[in-house]
């Protein structure tokens, strides 16, 4: 059975290629994916557009046709061909913006890790003044994100660990950013906070957990997790009782 094709949003577009094209150009792209089922058709609405818009747009649709085949089949087992598939794109097409699979592959956990550290940094930048609420809020968007990218989130934290010494070394580099983020907040208010092992223990065990449910594809409820994980969040800086305040839903802001 032929896999369903990837479709982007006129805002999944947008958000993706930038501001380099006009809102009328991108929201015609993206009507026309939509109007033949994810693949751009020959048609005089298309020729009207920028060729490097439609290159552009055809770039995201591999990204994104990747992380749903690795999410699918395991990085393991996928293929170019199940890029293509799902994107709708020829193979041709693949070859003039890409290597080979492991190049497609690393660009496409680099746009979402790239996604996944500007929302969590910017909701923990709404969270407050509080360390506590800013990482609360952090750690609930890093739920909202594998809720709303559950492709993207397997592909980060559980397959790039299995594409080669590469793949391992962006799998390292996404969590050391978030250690260093979460240590570089805690010593703002916390200066005598313990060893930055602390937050790389945190981000760690927060990582693992998030494994073995994206592993067994356990996605349902996931906002449930998020007084759990806080509560081993705070609880190497601010004690037991702190940490069972976020246990129990009782942490004041």
């Amino acid at each position: 059975m032929q896999p369903d094709r990837v479709l982007l949003s006129r805002e999944m577009l947008a958000a993706a290629i930038g501001d380099r094209w006009s809102t009328s150009d991108v929201a015609a792209a993206a009507e026309l994916l939509a109007e033949s089922n994810g693949q751009f058709v020959p048609t005089a609405r298309l020729r009207e557009l920028p060729s490097e818009l439609i290159k552009a747009v055809q770039r995201e649709r591999m990204l994104a046709g990747m992380l749903r085949a690795t999410s699918e089949v395991g990085y393991h087992d996928v293929s170019v061909q199940n890029v293509l598939e799902r994107a709708g794109i020829s193979r041709p097409t693949f070859y003039e913006q890409f290597d080979n699979k492991e190049d497609c592959f690393l660009v496409a956990i680099d746009a979402a890790a790239r996604r996944l550290r500007e929302r969590v940094e910017a909701a923990a930048v709404e969270g407050g003044a509080n360390w506590r609420d800013r990482l609360r809020m952090g750690v609930e968007e890093l739920l909202r994100f594998i809720a709303d990218e559950p492709d993207a989130a397997r592909a980060l934290i559980v397959e790039a660990r299995g594409a080669g010494p590469v793949g391992v070394l962006r799998y390292d580099d996404l969590l050391e950013h978030f250690s260093s983020c979460i240590d570089a907040q805690i010593r703002e208010e916390l200066p005598d906070a313990s060893s930055s092992i602390s937050a790389d223990g945190i981000v760690g065990g927060i990582a693992m957990l998030l494994h073995a449910r994206l592993s067994k594809g356990e996605l349902d409820d996931l906002e449930s997790l998020l007084p759990s994980l806080m509560y081993f969040a705070v609880l190497p800086y601010g004690g037991h009782e702190a940490a069972t305040e976020e246990l129990s839903g009782t942490a004041s802001s």
